[in-house]
């Protein structure tokens, strides 16, 4: 019989995690400040649907690019720093692209935005993971659940500074100092000493119920399967948020006919219910152990959407996008928690690879359900969120069972 001995997190503790909370709050308030004055940008440099396209793909394009070097820079300076300098670096290179007067301008600051936002990524998962491993439970996935109230909220600002008539340069100018100060006091209570530093855990008595491919003495050739199936698992989800944020509106307008206020609902829904799934993901996790709540999330979004693509109405398909946003909500940060500690890599270089070939999900995710809906429908390419869920059944077998 094993008894659980949990201590009470340090004082250091809390405040760490409440400074990486801050971070991911700033990195999700940032972006979303400028993603509603894109109308207004591309009518003001007087561009074309496809111009416009090309530029406003430098962002994703900025964070493959330089993406790979976010372990290097991690293991250099330290994650909070990291977390913190690309944070503030973010802020110029959107303050920049909200002021651009030409489309090489606009691109290129979004060139570096984008590549600032994947240090900062990088960064400030890791740093998470850290205070994690002091708790000694998960918290991570309370983390991103923060990043999506900071986009709600840097989005919520953007509207409101349109609607008051506010120009960019001073909305931006105001958005990149605020957020900047506050990664910056975040940054005096993030934890000391190097990436490489031992974490004490606290001791809890009990053991793994089955022995972790992770854990466990790994070769190569092993550690890179699981690696392997740790990005399938994360571009899986990113692949979902994608079908979210490109297509419920227009599939739920044009296919379904509905609304244009009730089209919107299908985003709505999808990423309300991943906020969801985020706060409740933690205790999940712990109580059923990261296996299993992948899977049990898999089968809810392969599921859910499945039957609303067979049985296509609007309500049907809202409720869709909704069990699909809860069913993937944990797998990204499952995927950057076992990347992060895989054997026989440098400190951060799982997490870099895992986060650098999850956007490549993002990139290339709206061309190939655009192709395919080109050639049959939009109902068929959205076959990807089932799939996707699928996916995640097949190789949710890395990821840490539940403790006895």
């Amino acid at each position: 019989m094993t008894v659980d001995v949990l201590r009470r997190p340090a004082l250091a503790d809390r405040r760490a995690r409440l400074a990486v909370a801050v971070l991911f709050f700033t990195n999700g308030a940032l972006f979303a400040n400028l993603l509603p004055r894109y109308p207004q940008i591309k009518a003001d440099l007087g561009i074309g649907n496809a111009a416009y396209g090309l530029a406003v793909a430098a962002f994703p394009a900025g964070a493959i690019t330089a993406g790979l070097a976010a372990g290097i820079l991690v293991r250099r300076f330290g994650s909070a720093r990291v977390a913190v300098g690309g944070t503030l670096l973010t802020g110029v290179g959107i303050l920049a692209a909200g002021l651009a007067d030409s489309v090489v301008v606009f691109a290129g600051a979004l060139f570096l935005a984008g590549a600032m936002d994947a240090f900062t990524d990088v960064a400030q998962n890791a740093h998470g993971l850290r205070v994690q491993r002091r708790y000694g439970r998960s918290i991570i996935n309370s983390f991103h659940a923060i990043w999506s109230i900071g986009a709600v909220t840097g989005g919520s600002m953007a509207a409101a500074a349109i609607a008051l008539g506010v120009g960019r340069g001073p909305h931006l100018l105001f958005s990149a100092v605020v957020f900047s100060v506050a990664a910056c006091v975040a940054l005096r209570y993030c934890l000391p000493g190097p990436e490489t530093e031992a974490e004490p855990v606290p001791e809890t008595g009990a053991e793994d119920s089955a022995p972790s491919p992770i854990r466990a003495p790994a070769a190569g050739l092993r550690t890179g399967w699981v690696l392997a199936a740790l990005v399938l698992i994360a571009t899986a989800g990113t692949l979902v948020e994608d079908a979210g944020m490109s297509w419920a509106t227009l599939y739920l307008s044009d296919s379904l006919h509905a609304t244009a206020a009730l089209a919107a609902s299908g985003y709505v829904a999808l990423v309300g219910a991943q906020f969801v799934g985020r706060i409740v993901g933690d205790r999940l996790v712990d109580r059923f152990g990261q296996r299993a709540v992948a899977r049990s999330g898999a089968l809810i979004a392969a599921v859910g959407m499945g039957l609303a693509l067979a049985v296509p109405t609007v309500p049907g398909t809202v409720l869709g996008f909704a069990a699909a946003g809860f069913g993937v909500a944990t797998l990204v940060p499952a995927a950057m928690h076992e990347a992060d500690e895989l054997p026989g890599l440098k400190p951060g270089s799982g997490l870099t690879l895992v986060s650098w070939l999850m956007r490549l999900g993002f990139l290339l995710s709206p061309p190939v359900v655009g192709l395919v809906a080109d050639a049959t429908s939009l109902r068929v390419g959205l076959l990807v969120v089932p799939l996707a869920g699928l996916l995640v059944l097949l190789c949710a077998g890395v990821l840490r069972p539940r403790r006895s």
